[in-house]
Parts: C-alpha cells; structure tokens; sequence
C-alpha cells in the first residue's frame, strides 16, 4: 500500500519553509520590488487601543459627564432656590426686624394710655394724686416691663412724677412738686410697697425744659421725639410723649415713656447673618438706630461727649453701599410700609441681596430697616454640592476604572488563554489545554473552543484520534526524542481490517460502519490510556504506544491487539458472511529517533503489516 503525504503536510512544509529566523535576509521578487514605494517617508505605527481602554474609556468619560452633567444641573437649580430662598430669607429678616420694633413702639403707646387714660384730667398737684398716679404708672410699667419701664408726667408748673421699674417686683419714684428744687428718689417692692427714705437728686431737673415736654405740649396727639443720646447710660433713647389736659380742656402737662434702644441694637447684633451680611435700623436721614456691625454712638472728634454715627460715615464698606443703594432706590419709589428687595454690585465687585422696609406710625415715627448680604454666602452651600458632586464623579470615575481594570484583567486572562491555544492550534497543537472554568459568554466561547479541537483531532464515525491529529502527534514525539537527552522509544502499529471489502459488499456500507465502531471500541480497549488510538482511512487503523524500549515488547502488544480482533464483531450479521473472517492484520514500527517524520514511520508501520498479510498466504480462516 502506498501511503500518500496530506495536502496540509505539504502546506505546513511549505509554510515552515517560507519562515525565517530573525536575522536571515528574504530576498525580494521583482514583483514585489516593484510595489515598494520610492519614497523615503517611513510610516509610524498607530497608537494601538487595548481592549480594556475601549471597555474603560467610555464608561469614564460617560461616568465624569454625568458627574458633570449632575453638578451643572445642580448649580442651576441651586443658584435659581437660592435666589429665590435668599430674598424670602432676608425678606423675613427684615420682617423680624420690624416685628421687634412694633413690639417697642406698640407698648410706648399703651403705657401711656394706662398712666394717663384719654379724656381722663390732670391732677391739680402731684402730691395730691400721688397714690392714684403711683397706682397708673406701676399699671402702665407692667405692660411692657422691656423696654417701658420708666412712665413720667411732668406739670407747667414744673412739678414732676416718674415710676422706673428695676424689675417685675422693684420699683423706684421720682418726685419733684417744686420746680427750684431737685428730684426726691424712693425705692419700694410691689404696686403697695412701703416707700424708701428718700434721696435727693444732685442736679435739678426742670420737666418744663426738656424736648419731650415740648414736643407734647406742641403736638395734639402722640408723638415722638428725635433721637437722643441718654448723658447717664450714654445709649440711644427715643421719647414717646402725649399732652395731658385739665378738667377744663386745657394744656395741664405731659405724660412720656422712654424707649431705651439698646434691647433694639442687642437684637439686631444677635440675628443669625453670615460673615459678610450686615443688618441695620436707620432714621432718614442715615442716623444708626442699630447695626449687628458698627456701634450706633462714638465719641465727638472734639471730645466734648458723644455723637450719633451716620451711615455714610461708617467705616463698613459694605454698610455704606448697602445705606448708597438704599437711598437710591427711596429717591426712585419712596416706600410706605411695604418690603422689597434687590440686587446690586456690592463693594467688592460681589453680587449682594439686599432687603428693606420702612417702619411709620401715628405718632411720627419713620425708620428704615435693611439686611443686606452677598450672594456668594448664600451660594456656599450650592458650591459646595457643586464640588462634593465634583469628587464624588471623580471618585466614582477612578473606582470604575479600578473595578473596570480587576473585571478585564480577569476576562483578558482568558482572553489571552483563548488567544494562546488558537496560536497552539495554529502551530499543529490540536490538544493545546485549555483550562478556563466560567459560566459566562466567556465560558461557553472556551467549551465551543473545546468541542472544536474535540472535532479537529477526532474521527467522526468512531471518536478515535483522526489522521491529522495522528500525524502530529507522532511528528511532536520525534522531535522530543530529538531535543531530549534520553530518547524514549516508542512504538507505531498499523492495523489493517481483514476482508472487510466483502462487509461493504454483502452487509452493505451501514453495517461496514458498524463494523469499525466496533473495531475501534476493541482497540481502545485493549490499549493502555497513554497510548494513542487513531483510525487512518477506511478500514486502517494506526496505533501509537507510549513507553515501549523493545521490539520484543511492542511485538507482545501487537499480538494482544490481533487477539482482540479475531472474535466474530457483534455488530455483524455473521451468517451472511459465510466462512469469512473479520479481523485485522498489525503491522509494527519500533521509533528509536532515526525517523525524521511521521509519513516515515507510518509507512514502515504499513510495510510491517503488508509483509505480515504476505506470510499468511491469503489470510485468515475462520476458526470452527
């Protein structure tokens, strides 16, 4: 039998033939010559993007833009809440603001109307009223302990009677029923309370000369005195002040209660602002009446005493522009007693939220109230999201790239496993392991991997070894016995199906399938595990021992295997073969690194089996 070389051997001859070692010149066809371009330019290879950059990058750059996306949104939204939140805030503020002076100003009304009731005469002489006047003024006090505590009434005859309350249950009298002569102090506790021995004011205080009695006297109503500066306590005192009639409808005297302004500033300077905010109360004309930053009196620049402070005068930048913009806005829409509120170009080139409210009454007060603070503090807390959104998006982006780079350096291992058996695969080794264990795509490319090696070194009919696999398999033992100090002989068995022609010819093609399954099954059987079974072409079979160091020992196997094929095949209709028999003739080759390729050893293998069919002269017969 002659033995022909596969078409791929020669391509794979052909193939290794054409490769070069690394420092060996190819030569250059004239075809080829022809196609190299003259040009000197060399090309530079492209920047080559990994497969972990395509499945990272666009998850970073989708991860940095929303992160992105979401602190824009966030700033927006944020900046337009503030806007809104911020002028309802200091809208509130100011609110407060005159809250807290309605709550003095209201009071100053009623403890006047509780010392001296509408309608109700002026006592001819202090002394004689003072039980029923002592009575009133402790009335009046309690109604608004703070900040009315001091009721007063001075006559035109310069008499006067006062009550100071210290607290709910102290209270002291000043009395004076001559004008040349000084005040008389008695302190008691309770509206019955026994009087102190009385002291003597040191300086004479005439009622008649002050500006709240003439700013009764001249008023027909309530009304309020300017601002001044108290010369005992040296704080801002405003005056409410009523003329008091006699029983005959004339000017008897006046009744006034002082406001004391510094629960008013103490207020003010205690409102919850930020660190750039100011809060102010102010007359018209900029006088402080309260500031949470400058104090509202200062000592006079010639020492003679103390002096109010003006706001265009305040040593704030920001007071003054917020005082500026005030008074712009009032000369452009005067203001009653509604709120409003503004945007202006601070000090500092900052934006700056500004609210203010003008606070009148009856009696002719007129105070301006105003709160004022940059829009960058109120923008502070949305900044701040902006930034947190800012490190969180980039941490997010860095964990993703992290988590991303663990996940594809687990996926590229297999990756490079699967790319690595291809390459075996390639290169002749159709068993390249693959050991990759998943139950992903991953996994079912690697088991697709498998089945596909399975079926290029397998025989489909009988799941033997096929004739490519055989050929490189016995080509890879060569060329180890080659490179290995100790060569380990094998041996090669070529096996031959006796009669099995006459099978096709009587049983028919299906049962000559049959017939070689069963074959191959016996082979299998009958060989050790490390041994190679292969069915060559048709009816050939070829069998590959493992660890065989004599022809002696390979000829003991061969004559096992012929052992195992001479019983009738199970598979086969046995009486319509007659007296035929089925069995199989092994040809041996002992390998000991002489042969230079598989194609030689098969074919010594064939010779042997060849020469051993001659020797039986005609074949088997068919034991009875």
């Amino acid at each position: 039998m002659l033995l022909r070389r596969p078409a791929y051997a020669e391509r794979i001859r052909t193939d290794a033939n054409s490769r070069r070692s690394p420092g060996a010149q190819r030569r250059t066809t004239p075809c080829e010559a022809a196609a190299i371009p003259k040009s000197p330019m060399r090309f530079l290879p492209r920047p080559r993007l990994l497969l972990k950059h395509w499945l990272t990058l666009p998850y970073l750059a989708l991860v940095l833009g929303v992160a992105l996306l979401i602190g824009a949104l966030s700033y927006r939204a944020g900046s337009h809440a503030v806007d809104t939140l911020s002028a309802n805030l200091l809208l509130e503020t100011v609110n407060r603001i005159g809250q807290a002076v309605d709550r003095h100003v209201v009071g100053s009304g009623a403890a006047l109307e509780a010392a001296f009731p509408d309608g109700m005469p002026a006592p001819v002489s202090v002394d004689a009223e003072a039980a029923n006047l002592r009575s009133r003024f402790w009335i009046a006090t309690s109604l608004h302990l703070d900040p009315n505590n001091y009721v007063y009434y001075g006559s035109k005859s310069g008499q006067f009677f006062g009550l100071w309350r210290h607290s709910k249950e102290e209270g002291e009298l000043r009395v004076k029923l001559r004008a040349e002569e000084p005040r008389t102090l008695q302190r008691f506790t309770g509206i019955n309370g026994a009087l102190s021995e009385a002291t003597l004011e040191k300086r004479v205080f005439d009622p008649r000369q002050r500006p709240w009695y003439h700013a009764g006297q001249n008023s027909p109503s309530h009304t309020w005195t300017s601002i001044y500066i108290d010369y005992r306590t040296a704080e801002l005192v405003a005056t409410r002040a009523r003329r008091v009639q006699d029983a005959q409808g004339e000017f008897a005297g006046v009744v006034a209660t002082d406001l004391s302004l510094r629960a008013l500033n103490d207020f003010v300077r205690r409102l919850t602002l930020s660190d750039n905010g100011v809060a102010f109360i102010i007359e018209g004309d900029g006088k402080v009446i309260a500031s949470s930053r400058s104090t509202n009196v200062k000592q006079a620049a010639d020492g003679s005493g103390n002096t109010r402070v003006n706001l265009a005068d305040s040593g704030d930048a920001m007071e003054r522009a917020a005082y500026g913009e005030v008074q712009r806005a009032l000369a452009a829409q005067p203001l009653d007693r509604d709120m409003h509120s503004l945007h202006f170009v601070g000090p500092h080139g900052q934006t700056v939220q500004l609210a203010y409210s003008r606070l009148k009454d009856e009696a002719g007060l007129d105070w301006i109230m105003v709160v004022a603070m940059p829009r960058d503090d109120f923008m502070q807390g949305v900044t701040d999201n902006v930034v947190r959104t800012a490190v969180v998006g980039v941490a997010g982006s860095v964990l993703a790239v992290l988590l991303g780079m663990t996940v594809l350096a687990w996926i590229a291992r297999d990756l490079r496993r699967l790319a690595d058996a291809t390459r075996e695969i390639g290169n002749g080794n159709l068993g390249a392991p693959l050991d990759i264990q998943r139950r992903d795509e991953i996994g079912d490319l690697a088991d697709s991997f498998r089945q596909m090696q399975t079926k290029l070194r397998t025989d489909l009919l009988t799941g033997l070894v096929n004739r490519d696999m055989l050929v490189r398999t016995i080509d890879m033992r060569l060329q180890q016995n080659r490179r290995s100090a100790d060569s380990r002989p094998f041996a090669v068995m070529f096996i031959d199906v006796d009669n099995f022609k006459i099978v096709n010819d009587r049983l028919g093609h299906d049962a000559g399938d049959r017939a070689l399954i069963e074959i191959g099954s016996r082979l299998r059987a009958a060989t050790r595990v490390g041994d190679i079974v292969a069915r060559y072409a048709g009816d050939e079979f070829v069998i590959v021992l493992e660890q065989v160091d004599s022809l002696k020992a390979a000829d003991q196997v061969r004559r096992h295997i012929e052992a195992a094929l001479a019983p009738p095949l199970g598979s086969l209709d046995i009486a319509r073969l007659g007296d035929v028999v089925i069995g199989g003739t092994v040809g041996l080759a002992l390998c000991t690194g002489a042969d230079d390729s598989a194609d030689a050893v098969i074919r010594r293998a064939d010779a042997d089996m060849y020469r051993r069919k001659r020797e039986r002269k005609g074949g088997l017969k068919r034991p009875d």
